[in-house]
């Protein structure tokens, strides 16, 4: 019987069947059957009852059937729903329900915000002339990847590529050579640098040369620099007004004198800048936004240049000469308060700043105090006069030294009992005579003169770190209105606090805040002064002008015709101060020598005070700062077209 032939199976076709044809069984069954073994003689196996079935028919295959082609094709259908079903979900989120948020991080990808760095305001001198200004420089930036894949994707470049590639860096480094200085291997280092893409080749780059160098990258077909607006502040006169106009450091901020008083008005506000670019940078795409820097306003200070730097050389050579610690000189327009010159030495460069010793990048006129010696007798004797306590003809016997609470008070000089005018004690310089008559006035009225005189307050001028000095309450001991009143112990002033307190007596009993800075200009040449105290009355212009005679006297009894200045009359006052030693609290620490003056007496417009710290060569103020001053008065008196004086100066006496 032949078995139907299957239609469908699962899965391997079945092997041939082993069974014997119908042939080979016939000839199987003619052969006799070979003999069966031998049983054992174990034990028989107990019997076991086993069921009677059917032989067992041809065998046939047993099939596993799939299931049906519609199941098959619903559940594919379904699965495929589902697929894009969460992919439409995604893009109903990306594009609806995120969309704004998902735009602003693709965005943020590709934008680069850059900032616009403000240009600092000038700062000129009264006439004009630039004591610092801003240059547009610029940071030179290199991106070594880009320079290194000559801006493409390593995969994506040519033989030709790869040539150039290899070669862009000495390339681009003999260029920088060509147009910015210095050598190769200044710049090449920072053009290969591995794995970065961000690399400062060079700083301080004026904008000019920087575009000479990507001409010619350009023209060579090299990439990878770029710049970054850096301005640089510049000092063209060096060291000139240097403590004045002080300085901004390698980080761009201001650090010292007016540059850093004056910050928030020189530094205007930086702008921003915000674009799209290709990954690689070159490319500019898509939107962008601009917001303008809004630059620094200009500054113009009441400094004459020309003679600041005159009075720079002479107290510098002054120092020299004395071989003392500094010096400073202070010139001041009597009418007006201006400061016309205030000269340090040591100084220093803006530009270099670090080169120089920290002590010296100050300005001494307005932070270092000092007992001011006898320059202080000016103002005793003109709150004196005013109060109506002496009168200059006032006959005074004056002994060699006076007791001071547990010390002793002498003058520069040896000398017994002698009589003096009172304009003869000032211009004598006697501290014995000058605490006597100072003995008779309360202690609190000198104190409220000296105050009004601008004692122990800060001037105001504007300079960073101005001391307000010390001045003694109105409750002081008696020794300390002694000290006082000759300016030795108990007082210290600054160089600055004490030019306009002696202005003040000298300029008809006025005093004139002193002031630095003459006005403010910005971007619409609009220019603002700034407000300024009131100058106020501090003595009568009679008591003004007994000083003033009084100070004249000093000039004319000095046989050295050290205070002379050629064809002007002048009125002078000389100081001189012991110094306290810091480790052991006795006055060995020095002197100060000091020299102040007015010209021409008739009508007092030029003050000049001139101050040396710890002279090594001189003792007294008139000979360590007298010839200093002398010079500056020439100077500033000539050069501000003062007439000269039309008669000779009278012969005051001294002595009854």
């Amino acid at each position: 019987m032949t078995r139907p032939l299957d239609r469908f199976f699962y899965g391997k076709p079945p092997a041939k069947s082993s069974a014997p044809k119908p042939a080979a069984r016939k000839a199987a069954a003619a052969k006799p059957a070979p003999p069966k073994p031998a049983k054992s003689a174990a034990a028989p196996k107990p019997a076991v009852s086993r069921p009677r079935t059917a032989r067992p028919g041809p065998r046939r295959w047993q099939h596993l059937p799939l299931a049906p082609t519609t199941g098959r094709l619903r559940v594919m259908l379904i699965v495929v729903a589902a697929v894009f079903s969460l992919a439409a979900g995604r893009a109903v989120q990306v594009q609806a329900l995120d969309a704004d948020a998902v735009a602003a991080e693709a965005a943020k990808e590709i934008t680069v915000s850059r900032t616009l760095p403000a240009f600092r305001g000038e700062i000129t001198d009264r006439d004009g002339e630039v004591l610092a200004f801003t240059e547009a420089t610029v940071t030179v930036i290199a991106d070594p990847d880009m320079i290194r894949t000559n801006g493409k994707f390593d995969e994506r470049m040519t033989s030709r590529d790869q040539e150039v590639a290899a070669t862009a860096p000495q390339q681009i480094a003999d260029l920088m050579v060509t147009h910015l200085g210095g050598v190769v291997d200044d710049y090449l280092p920072r053009l290969t640098v591995p794995d970065k893409r961000y690399s400062i080749v060079a700083r301080n780059v004026s904008a000019a040369s920087y575009s000479r160098l990507a001409a010619a990258m350009k023209e060579a077909g090299l990439i990878g620099l770029h710049r970054e607006s850096a301005p640089t502040r510049r000092y063209p006169n060096g060291l000139v007004a240097a403590n004045i106009v002080g300085y901004v450091n390698k980080e761009g901020k201001a650090s010292g004198g007016l540059e850093l008083a004056l910050d928030s008005v020189l530094s205007g506000v930086d702008g921003q800048e915000f674009y799209e670019t290709s990954p690689n940078g070159k490319i500019p795409l898509g939107e962008s936004e601009l917001v303008p820097a809004q630059n620094g306003r200009d500054v113009r200070l009441t400094i004459d240049l020309g003679l600041q730097w005159q009075a720079e050389q002479i107290i510098a050579d002054r120092v020299r000469v004395a071989e003392a610690r500094s010096g400073t000189a202070v010139v001041l327009n009597v009418k007006t308060g201006e400061v016309l010159a205030l000269a340090n030495f040591p100084s220093y460069d803006p530009g270099d700043y670090g080169s120089y010793d920290p002590d010296d990048l100050g300005n001494r006129a307005v932070t270092d105090v000092y007992e001011p010696g006898s320059v202080q007798k000016v103002l005793t004797f003109a709150a004196m006069l005013d109060s109506g306590t002496i009168r200059p003809t006032d006959v005074l016997e004056v002994p060699g030294k006076i007791k001071s609470g547990n010390n002793w008070v002498a003058d520069a000089w040896n000398h017994g009992t002698e009589e003096y005018y009172a304009r003869g004690v000032l211009a004598k310089s006697s501290n014995v005579g000058t605490i006597i008559l100072a003995r008779k006035m309360k202690k609190a009225d000198l104190q409220a003169y000296l105050k009004s005189f601008g004692l122990g307050t800060k001037t105001g001028i504007g300079l960073p770190g101005e001391s307000a000095g010390i001045l003694p309450g109105p409750d002081m001991p008696d020794y300390s209105r002694d000290g006082l009143a000759f300016g030795g112990s108990a007082v210290a002033v600054t160089a600055i606090q004490e030019a306009a307190a002696v202005a003040s007596v000298v300029n008809g009993g006025i005093y004139n805040p002193p002031r630095i800075i003459a006005s403010t200009v910005n971007a619409d040449g609009v220019v603002e002064e700034p407000e300024a105290a009131e100058p106020r009355r501090v003595i009568s212009p009679e008591a003004s002008k007994e000083v003033v005679s009084m100070m004249e006297a000093m000039v004319t009894n000095n046989s050295a015709g050290t205070f002379v200045v050629e064809g002007y009359r002048t009125g002078a006052k000389t100081g001189t101060s012991q110094k306290i030693d810091a480790k052991t609290g006795g006055r060995s620490g020095g002197i100060v020598g000091s020299t102040i003056g007015v010209g021409p007496v008739e009508d007092p417009q030029i003050l000049v005070y001139v101050v040396v710290d710890n002279p090594k060569r001189g003792s007294f103020g008139g000979s360590v700062a007298g010839p200093a001053y002398q010079d500056i008065m020439q100077v500033a008196l000539a050069r501000y077209g003062v007439a000269p004086s039309k008669s000779k100066p009278p012969k005051l006496p001294v002595t009854p």
